[in-house]
């Protein structure tokens, strides 16, 4: 895919040959949301396993808040900055790692030959794991979205562009797996472990790929000439950077309360389709997922190149709400599969490209020293309206 919009003409910029550098900031965006995609996806098999829990939405909570935490500590000890962003990268791909094989993990060692019958323990496991999941989220997130911050704008629109691709990959993987096994219980479990496996092999690439990252020359003469510009991260200027892009802080907000209190819960449990019953969920996760790459595919072209309107639009997804409640209260016709599935592409949609468009805007608005602390604080309200979004979501089954 060529870049039309986001190749700068600065005469500065450094040669990417054969684009390896934006292929490898792709392909580590898609691994920091893998993960999060990949407990989502697996909707039938853990509502399966945990019939009376609402899945969907405790994930979310537990796995919001725990990166959320992190972002938190990042921003208010400085000495977060003293670690390099190779160790940050390999130990967060390695919690991944660890934390998508424990739900396999539980079933192989579990004594009991029927896949609901759970030992002990192992639902505050599974949460468990989610948590560390969303640990690591927040390190490798925090990392990589302030290290693209201070590089040309082409590298932050492939970290979107990639987290967004995970998405759409995982749905992929899901259906192949769930497609290819009967439809029966034992089915459901083997295709379950092949889908994390598969997922958790994926991880152990991205591991590779952070560590041939920093041996690219191009990006050893980017961090070369942002050596001197060192970001000490404080409460205090975290503060100071978000009253200068208070506008853009405020969108990411609004994105991600609205999308987190919709998705992934309300679709995954309030809705029911007798024509595709326990797919239906997970297609349109897929729906959400594709439109959602294809809106920050899009700023590969085009970017909004006011940020006004960027932010403007951002809130204007609030109509979602109600929108949302007439196809879930309204008459029948609109709780049908067509109405949601164009609902769910246009939040997926406006979700992806409005991100991708701040998220590249902001940084650029700011002086290069603070370039990559202003995108740990658009990284840190995008974290907030993911905690938001997700305890809002709640509301829906009241």
């Amino acid at each position: 895919m060529e870049v039309v919009k986001l190749v700068s003409s600065d005469p500065s910029e450094r040669p990417d040959t054969y684009r390896v550098a934006y292929i490898i900031h792709f392909l580590l965006g898609a691994g920091n949301l893998l993960p999060w995609n990949a407990l989502i996806t697996a909707v039938d098999y853990f509502s399966y396993l945990y019939p009376t829990k609402h899945i969907e939405r405790v994930f979310s909570v537990a796995y919001m808040i725990s990166s959320v935490m992190v972002l938190l500590a990042m921003i208010s000890w400085g000495g977060w900055s003293k670690t390099t962003l190779r160790l940050r990268m390999n130990l967060g791909f390695s919690m991944f790692v660890m934390s998508l094989m424990v739900a396999p993990v539980i079933d192989w060692t579990s004594s009991s030959t029927k896949l609901n019958e759970r030992p002990s323990g192992a639902y505050g496991l599974t949460v468990a794991a989610v948590v560390i999941c969303g640990l690591a989220d927040g390190l490798v997130g925090g990392s990589l979205i302030g290290s693209a911050g201070k590089l040309p704008k082409q590298y932050m629109q492939a970290v979107f562009a990639g987290t967004a691709s995970s998405g759409i990959l995982i749905s992929i993987l899901r259906i192949i797996t769930k497609a290819s096994l009967p439809q029966t219980p034992k089915g459901l479990k083997i295709s379950a472990h092949l889908y994390f496996m598969v997922a958790t092999i994926f991880l152990l690439f991205c591991i590779v790929f952070s560590n041939l990252q920093h041996k690219l020359p191009v990006m050893q003469q980017y961090r070369q000439s942002v050596h001197q510009e060192s970001t000490l991260c404080t409460g205090t200027k975290f503060w100071a950077v978000a009253g200068k892009i208070k506008g853009a802080a405020f969108g990411i907000f609004i994105i991600y309360t609205v999308t987190l209190s919709i998705f992934p819960g309300f679709i995954a449990e309030d809705l029911e389709s007798k024509l595709l019953r326990d797919w239906y969920p997970i297609l349109l996760i897929a729906v959400y997922n594709l439109a959602d790459l294809m809106g920050k595919s899009l700023t590969a072209f085009y970017v909004i190149q006011s940020m006004t309107r960027a932010i403007w639009a951002a809130t204007s997804r609030l109509l979602f709400y109600p929108l949302f409640v007439i196809c879930l209260h309204g008459p029948k016709w609109l709780k049908t599969e067509v109405p949601m599935v164009v609902l769910t592409f246009l939040l997926g949609f406006s979700n992806g490209y409005l991100t991708s468009v701040l998220m590249i805007l902001t940084p650029k608005s700011v002086p290069l020293s603070e370039a990559e602390f202003s995108a740990i604080v658009m990284t840190g309200f995008l974290g907030f309206g993911l905690v938001c979004g997700s305890v809002l979501g709640w509301f829906w089954i009241l």
